[in-house]
């Protein structure tokens, strides 16, 4: 069966029939808003919510910059489990009635160009003299432009490209199972709960290969963005719905043992199990109501803007990030509440110019000729 397009994010929930066919959907502007949210969130957490090297760029500990608001920015990390579900959401969306080679060059395309201009430009300016921070050898640099550096031990370019291995894990499982076959709604609720089933096996069973396979502790915000796709397509669907709530309670229960931290005045930031469920609910909560359409209100095009610069600001953010903070703190003397929006704002910049003058030429060019390989 067919399913006809829908007019916008608002219209009628379609009928709970088993559908295998494409369809055009509307842009969800709410959704790019939404991850730049989850990016900016990333960011406050990278400049004012942990120590490490930004100390360094700071020249002292971020909890002196940030007396208060460090503790907030310490909940900044979790923007990488909303991510994740809006990713669910996203690649359910677009593999949904695609091709497997169609669907390969539309995430190849998509994350390979920002990513390698990401990688050669933090390469070009931790080589500069007058930048403190080490470049990594040529033959690591190199490694790091096969976006397989994690798996493989070596020294990382980016320090958020960890996120991206568990992305091409997630597709990879997703092609196999579900863009492979063909998608329909049987099929995903099928895979969703063979991955879940998969990834608490594999959390019981302490095999290292079947947690780089099945990642028991991402896979519940990705799986909880798969379900939601079926609750924009249906939502009255029980089966969704018993997916998202599975994968909310599973996905809880990994953030807060990964990143709870008992009350310590020689920690950082202490991070309450009460506020990490709360900001995982924030996400779970957020891609839900886009999935509903409550926010079909919000179609302003400056949000498909933002979601453009979303990515390359998340890839060149944090170690571009610490440069830029090091020169207008210390160098400059800039307040830290200033060097911290300047330093943003910069990255911004940044990632427009990244997709500006390396996305939007060449991810067409690449899909296109991925696209026409036999």
């Amino acid at each position: 069966m067919t399913v006809r397009p829908v007019p916008d994010a608002s219209a009628p929930a379609l009928p709970p029939a088993e559908r295998t066919g494409a369809r055009r959907e509307p842009r969800l502007r709410a959704l790019d808003g939404l991850r730049l949210v989850a990016a900016l969130m990333v960011a406050a957490y990278h400049y004012g919510g942990r120590g490490g090297e930004i100390t360094h760029a700071w020249g002292s500990s971020p909890d002196r910059q940030f007396p208060t608001l460090h503790t907030y920015f310490a909940y900044g990390c979790l923007g990488v489990q909303v991510f994740f579900v809006i990713s669910g959401f996203v690649i359910c969306m677009s593999g949904w009635g695609r091709p497997l080679k169609s669907f390969f060059a539309s995430r190849a395309s998509r994350l390979l160009p920002a990513y390698w201009a990401a990688v050669l430009l933090v390469t070009a300016v931790f080589a500069l003299p007058m930048v403190t921070y080490k470049a990594l050898s040529p033959s690591d640099t190199l490694v790091n432009l096969t976006m397989l550096q994690y798996p493989l031990g070596v020294d990382r370019v980016l320090g958020v490209c960890w996120t991206l291995w568990a992305e091409v894990r997630f597709y990879a499982l997703f092609a196999l199972c579900v863009v492979l076959p063909g998608a329909s709604r049987r099929r995903v609720i099928m895979f969703c709960a063979g991955w879940t089933l998969a990834a608490a096996i594999t959390q019981g069973a302490h095999q290292p290969l079947l947690d780089i396979v099945f990642m028991p502790e991402y896979a519940p915000f990705f799986i909880g963005g798969v379900g939601l796709y079926l609750v924009h397509r249906d939502r009255k669907d029980v089966y969704a719905w018993g997916i998202v709530a599975v994968s909310f309670l599973i996905g809880q229960h990994y953030a807060v043992r990964s990143l709870w931290n008992a009350a310590d005045p020689n920690a950082f930031a202490h991070r309450t199990s009460l506020g990490i469920v709360l900001v995982v609910a924030f996400g779970f909560v957020a891609v839900a109501a886009i999935a509903l359409g409550w926010f079909g209100w919000a179609n302003w095009r400056w949000l498909t803007v933002a979601g453009a610069l979303t990515y390359p600001f998340y890839l060149v953010h944090e170690h571009l990030g610490w440069v830029v903070v090091r020169t207008l703190h210390v160098g400059l003397g800039l307040p830290s509440a200033v060097t911290f929006v300047l330093t943003v704002l910069s990255m911004l910049l940044l990632a427009w110019l990244l997709n500006r003058y390396v996305e939007k030429p060449l991810t067409p060019r690449l899909r296109a000729a991925l696209a026409k390989v036999r």
